[in-house]
């Protein structure tokens, strides 16, 4: 039974809302941090996505420098850096500086997926090939850069990641399968499954994360969270049509149809088939949208299934001051 006090954090994917541009969608963002920064959040990450009209954020190492310049308390960082789109020196030049700037204050979540299509992936870095052992070589790689140290006669030993701070982010392994849990216990970092992404297996995938956790220099015990998409309204027309636009997004996007910017009015009549129907049942476990009480059991009974202390909310609405009312209507249900 979970009866430690649950913490919240915001993944923000700098979503473009219908009628509104790129560089809205960015100012948002910016707003949001502040904001839930005021309201007593933990974290706030930012995502990383390619060549979509519909999520702005490409870049979070420099929309994290811009964002703790921003805020005060809240922890700023990547969910995640998409490790197999850069170099693994650049990664570690990037967030040295950020510890420079807000030492004690940021985030480096990573993830293996490209954030993208294929063919996008491959030209970020030509020389990708989605292997594992790559993925593994990129943390050990990184932990030694951050640390200064190498093992001996590698190249590492030549190449020291500039600046040399003292402090090192904390670093997060971010999943939606489970896989790489075990890369999190193995390098000993924090562990976060993305149920927004895939609703099933997280629970599981976190307890064998813990069981097989090994210490760091940086980590000492497992820290685990999960990720959710959350809409909390007092109104309860508001919180159907959410469900049914989210309901149309997942559809679209399983359909390889990609996701452009929508209201209510453009979802309000679909109709669909018996298979798409059993999709969106599915696809409704990655969501958390109700009214304040219905939405603090939930998010309750999935911090006590998955055995963490912190939840994770993704909120995409389609009127900015109800994103803002859902985050402020969370922190109070759970006293932040």
């Amino acid at each position: 039974m979970n009866t430690k006090k649950i913490r919240l954090s915001v993944l923000d994917q700098s979503p473009i809302r219908k009628g509104v541009t790129a560089e809205q969608a960015v100012q948002e963002t910016i707003a949001l941090a502040k904001y839930t920064d005021q309201l007593g959040y933990t974290r706030f990450w930012v995502s990383e996505h390619h060549n979509t009209g519909s999520l702005a954020g490409s870049t979070p190492e420099v929309l994290v420098a811009y964002l703790a310049s921003q805020t005060t308390h809240i922890r700023v960082g990547s969910g995640g850096v998409m490790m197999p789109n850069h170099s693994t020196l650049k990664v570690a030049e990037n967030f040295r500086m950020l510890e420079a700037l807000a030492p004690g204050r940021i985030d480096l979540g990573m993830g293996r997926a490209p954030g993208t299509d294929r063919v996008t992936a491959s030209v970020l870095n030509p020389s990708n090939n989605f292997s594992e052992q790559d993925f593994m070589e990129q943390l050990a790689d990184l932990q030694n850069y951050f640390h200064d140290t190498a093992a001996p006669g590698t190249i590492q030993q030549k190449i020291r990641a500039i600046p040399q701070v003292k402090t090192v982010p904390d670093m997060w392994l971010l999943s939606s399968s489970g896989q790489s849990g075990l890369f999190a216990a193995h390098f000993g970092m924090g562990f976060s499954f993305a149920h927004f992404i895939n609703p099933v297996g997280g629970p599981q995938a976190v307890q064998l994360y813990k069981d097989r956790f090994q210490s760091s220099l940086d980590l000492q015990q497992p820290e685990a969270n999960m990720a959710i998409f959350v809409f909390c309204s007092e109104d309860e027309e508001k919180v159907m049509q959410h469900k049914a636009i989210m309901d149309y997004r997942f559809i679209q996007f399983e359909k390889g149809l990609g996701i452009s910017p929508l209201g209510y009015a453009d979802v309000k009549n679909a109709e669909y088939t018996l298979p798409e129907q059993d999709r969106i049942r599915y696809n409704r476990q990655r969501v958390v949208a109700g009214t304040p009480e219905m939405v603090k059991t939930r998010l309750t009974q999935l911090a006590e299934s998955y055995s963490v202390d912190e939840i994770i909310a993704v909120t995409i609405a389609e009127d900015f001051d109800d994103r803002l009312q859902s985050y402020k209507l969370l922190a109070s249900l759970f006293e932040l």
